[in-house]
């Protein structure tokens, strides 16, 4: 199947799912962190409704795809990305399960109903909103890593107004905002229940954060095992190996 590209846009696999995805490197590129969140989140598999918040080219939506026979969702604000999104989509034929929305992320309660999602997923922005000179100098990647247009707040809050009685928000982030994530997902009624700290290394410091909440769910969190992405020869550990490639054996 043919597939248009523009301008530096290259066409990548997403090889344990054996996908194609449409890249760019001065708009916008998936790092591993989107990887670890899609193969973290809970996901019914025969069926149920999924949202992914900030979606940029789509990338979460399709390696869920592999994961369940639901219906997945994909919301990005950037026309430049959602088009990215669509077109990926429709080269490896999932248009039937997988569709595209371009839109704020706070209008969709209102855009795609209250209560009436199983999971939602989001690899939101990071980082406080940065400096003019950082924005000119790449709108794209700006609002994709800082909280210009929506804030770690409006994600927790509109993936609680979306969810069911009993979904599932599953999100990743940086540790120095652990706190934030956890205070704002119990203010939302989104009860913190599975928690997983990436390393870059054994004896590194962790440098993401998988956290998963029920809407309305009882208390108590279980913080899982440890996840390396390195091991000492600074090559993929064999976790990640299979998540990035799938079982080699």
């Amino acid at each position: 199947m043919l597939v248009t590209l523009v301008g530096d846009e290259r066409l990548d696999y997403l090889l344990a799912e054996d996908l194609r995805i449409i890249q760019s490197p001065s708009v916008f590129a998936f790092s591993l962190d989107a990887v670890l969140l899609a193969r973290f989140a809970y996901l019914p598999i025969q069926k149920g409704n999924i949202v992914d918040l900030c979606s940029g080219n789509g990338v979460i939506p399709l390696l869920l795809s592999n994961q369940t026979k639901g219906k997945i969702t994909g919301v990005e604000i950037q026309s430049r990305l959602y088009d990215m999104a669509v077109r990926s989509i429709d080269y490896n034929g999932l248009a039937d399960r997988l569709k595209m929305i371009h839109g704020d992320i706070k209008e969709m309660p209102e855009v795609l109903g209250h209560g009436k999602y199983d999971v939602v997923t989001c690899n939101p922005p990071y980082f406080l909103s940065p400096s003019e000179d950082v924005i000119n100098e790449n709108e794209h990647l700006a609002i994709a890593r800082h909280e210009i247009l929506c804030t770690l707040e409006d994600v927790v809050r509109v993936s609680s107004q979306l969810l069911c009685q009993g979904g599932k928000a599953a999100f990743v982030h940086r540790p120095d905002r652990l706190m934030d994530i956890l205070t704002l997902m119990r203010q939302y009624r989104l009860e913190p229940k599975r928690l997983r700290f990436v390393y870059p290394k054994m004896g590194k410091e962790a440098n993401t954060i998988l956290v998963e909440g029920t809407k309305n769910g009882r208390a108590g969190l279980k913080s899982l095992p440890p996840l390396f992405v390195y091991n000492a020869d600074n090559e993929y550990t064999s976790e990640v190996r299979e998540i990035l490639y799938g079982n080699e054996n």
